[in-house]
């Protein structure tokens, strides 16, 4: 079946500040590509502007094969406040790290009033912070979902569904349970299961990816679960069309990238 975009053809005079500004918060020393992978994903998929705020060591060549990135050093919140006001979508937690830079970064996020992408470390400090918010999407694996319910990775995988709900109950907002036939949870309850995908996708970077895709659409102007569910299947799309090209073995988080912007342009 034809996957068709989630996204009406664009006005013919249409400019980037019709398609939302998505603000990407993460990179760690070491880390830089997972900050890029979530970036490069999120203009992909057709967000007007994307900028990454990140670590100082590697902030001036993080775009440099990249330039349509716009690339930031952040020491401090103080840093990170004016690119928070001139964002209107965050995505947080791609290679963010778990140290005092991380938390500081992660504290400001949070006191934004932008709709947010929640991932990777950044769950891991919600875990240790708990709080509710109906303007988010959380996107944990099992290993993170089991963080944030204090539960085991067993106990995660033995009822997805009930972990998914679970999650929404404690933390609100629209809960992305990834992994085989992910789960997308809204603020009802109700369940959307993705069929597509393959092994392949077992790679490191592809949770990344993800991220950048939602926040990427709701950038463009889709709700929260509507942003999840189309971001999940359009991404696990990329992954089989990928696979069907090259095989899965060796599939690449990067791989994704050109059919994301074949699949996003279907209509």
């Amino acid at each position: 079946m034809k996957q068709t975009s989630p996204l009406p053809p664009r006005a013919r005079d249409a400019h980037k500040g019709h398609f939302g500004h998505v603000l990407v918060i993460g990179g760690i020393e070491g880390m830089a590509g997972a900050a890029r992978l979530c970036a490069e994903s999120a203009a992909r998929i057709g967000a007007g502007l994307v900028t990454v705020a990140t670590h100082p060591a590697h902030a001036a060549f993080l775009n440099i094969t990249r330039p349509e990135l716009i690339s930031y050093q952040v020491d401090t919140a103080k840093d990170l406040s004016p690119l928070l006001t001139r964002s209107s979508v965050i995505a947080i937690g791609p290679g963010l790290g778990q140290s005092d830079w991380s938390k500081t970064l992660f504290d400001a996020a949070l006191s934004s009033h932008q709709p947010k992408v929640i991932d990777a470390d950044a769950l891991h400090l919600l875990a240790q912070s708990p709080q509710r918010c109906e303007d988010w999407i959380l996107t944990p694996h099992p290993g993170e979902a089991a963080h944030l319910l204090l539960r085991s990775i067993t106990t995660i995988q033995a009822n997805r569904q009930q972990a998914a709900r679970d999650l929404q109950n404690r933390y609100g907002g629209v809960i992305v349970l990834k992994g085989a036939s992910s789960i997308v949870i809204d603020p009802s309850q109700k369940f959307w299961e993705c069929q597509a995908g393959n092994p392949g996708m077992a790679s490191a970077g592809m949770g990344d990816v993800l991220t950048g895709v939602i926040a990427g659409l709701l950038a463009q102007g889709l709700p929260l679960a509507e942003s999840a569910i189309a971001g999940v299947d359009l991404h696990a799309q990329a992954g089989d069309l990928a696979a069907q090209k090259g095989g899965e073995r060796g599939l690449l988080a990067s791989d994704l990238m050109p059919y994301l912007r074949q699949l996003i342009n279907r209509y």
